[in-house]
């Protein structure tokens, strides 16, 4: 009997099964790279190099490991759960690498520039060929040709190099663009790892954001995702005195250009410029992404966020007269150390008071290498999983209402892929609503406007007007 084994986003499989598949996959002759991206959208467009990168060594992206001959594991450090997803699923593919041992596996990403982290997967991970980090992926063809002529690789740049302009870029869609406008983050919070993985901030030159983005519109991309920890604190690194909200203006002014997205600014620096520019320039969406990770004061202190609670209210009324419709979402944090159920109480309440569009919510994690993660008063597990579920009940109820007040009304949707169900396709407003409709397959890529006739706790049904 074929022996079975168990891979990760396969399932179980016989060595039979994964000799057969591999070689029919391979009668094209090309070589295949599965990148499995775990974190955030500046993680997702990492990958989207990667795979521009790999293009030019003849790798073509495939949508099975079983087809792969590059495996890359593009890993998030901000909490545990992606941490131990990487290792659940990485050592299952030793048995895959011992049918096969010249199938190449790497791990790059966020975690690699933890020290604690490099120093597990070298010394738990000897099946992995190649580790690199945030700071080097321009050199990953070099890396990949010594991999192929037997080297095992370990390269994790400790200091950020230059900004590199003109990567080749793979991108998953046709529709909508990411394009990174910074790099890194200088403000530390207690929580966050970023900083030590990512580097100090570095801003991309103002000409070769509205180069590229030009470029995109010209090919046809309908949406610009702009990319940045603190996307709102672009440009003070540069010698030149440019600003962010001066960025959005001359991105709006590009010929044809379509949307404009920007994730995520920094509540202490979204200054009256950016409000602004967010009411005068046509093409920014109205919704922003405006993280607040507490509702209390104390915490907020402790968690090193440098705002009030006050100062964030006042922040969203500014932002909300400038934009009377304006989407307002948020990241939320509960359970962090010395968190009172009082404390937790004002979160809660928050969320009704701003009335946010929608929240990620997240139990704290600690990370090591963090301040935070050596505070006393750590928080126990089931307290933290009370204090979420709690949360995330009320801000379902506040989603809910909030997209009640779009029934009934009228909305351009841009369509992005198809929906679940057959016969349906799905986009989001420029609020950044999620909207399904029935229509043919070839709206896909455009402009479409909508009724809504149902709202959903997280999304909205219509049909085409």
């Amino acid at each position: 009997m074929a022996k079975s084994i168990e891979l990760p986003l396969v399932g179980a499989v016989t060595t039979e099964e994964i000799r057969e598949t591999y070689k029919q996959l391979k009668q094209e002759g090309k070589k295949g790279v599965f990148i499995q991206t775990l974190g955030c959208q500046m993680n997702e467009h990492d990958t989207e190099k990667m795979l521009g990168l790999l293009k030019t060594l003849d790798y073509e992206p495939v949508q099975s490991i079983l087809a792969a001959d590059l495996i890359l594991y593009n890993t998030c450090a901000v909490r545990e759960n992606p941490e131990r997803k990487l290792y659940g699923q990485i050592n299952t593919l030793k048995q895959l690498k011992e049918q096969r041992p010249e199938l190449i596996i790497g791990i790059c990403g966020c975690m690699t520039q933890q020290s604690t982290a490099l120093q597990r997967m070298q010394e738990e991970l000897s099946h992995v060929d190649l580790i690199f980090g945030t700071h080097n992926i321009h050199r990953l063809p070099e890396l990949v040709h010594r991999v192929e002529a037997g080297e095992r690789i370990v390269e994790v740049w400790s200091e950020e190099g230059p900004v590199v302009e003109d990567l080749p870029v793979e991108r998953a869609s046709a529709v909508k663009a990411y394009v990174t406008i910074m790099y890194g983050c200088n403000q530390f919070c207690t929580y966050c790892i970023v900083p030590y993985v990512r580097g100090k901030e570095r801003s991309r030159q103002l000409q070769d954001i509205v180069r590229e983005v030009e470029a995109l519109t010209a090919t046809g991309y309908k949406e610009i995702m702009l990319l940045g920890q603190n996307v709102n604190n672009y440009g003070k690194d540069l010698a030149e005195d440019i600003t962010f909200a001066r960025l959005l203006y001359a991105l709006d002014a590009i010929p044809g250009i379509g949307r404009i997205r920007f994730t995520s600014p920094h509540p202490k620096y979204f200054s009256r410029d950016v409000i602004q520019a967010l009411a005068e320039c046509s093409s920014v969406c109205e919704h922003v992404h405006l993280p607040i990770q507490a509702g209390n004061d104390r915490v907020l202190r402790r968690m090193g966020r440098r705002y009030t609670r006050a100062q964030y209210i006042d922040l969203v009324a500014q932002m909300r007269q400038a934009v009377p419709n304006l989407a307002v979402t948020t990241d939320l944090i509960v359970g962090f150390p010395g968190e009172t159920e009082a404390e937790f109480q004002d979160t809660l309440s928050i969320v009704t008071e701003v009335g946010f569009d929608s929240s990620f919510m997240f139990i704290y994690s600690p990370r090591p290498g963090t301040p935070a993660a050596k505070l006393p008063d750590q928080i126990d597990e089931e307290s933290k999983r009370d204090r979420i579920h709690r949360l995330i009940e009320v801000q379902n109820k506040v989603s809910l209402q909030r997209n009640a007040t779009y029934v009934g009304n009228e909305y351009e949707v841009l369509v992005d892929g198809l929906g679940k169900e057959p016969g349906l396709v799905a986009g989001r407003t420029r609020t950044g609503k999620l909207v399904t409709f029935a229509a043919a397959p070839d709206v896909v890529g455009q402009l479409v406007q909508v009724r809504i006739n149902k709202a959903n706790t997280w999304s909205l049904e219509g049909e085409q007007c």
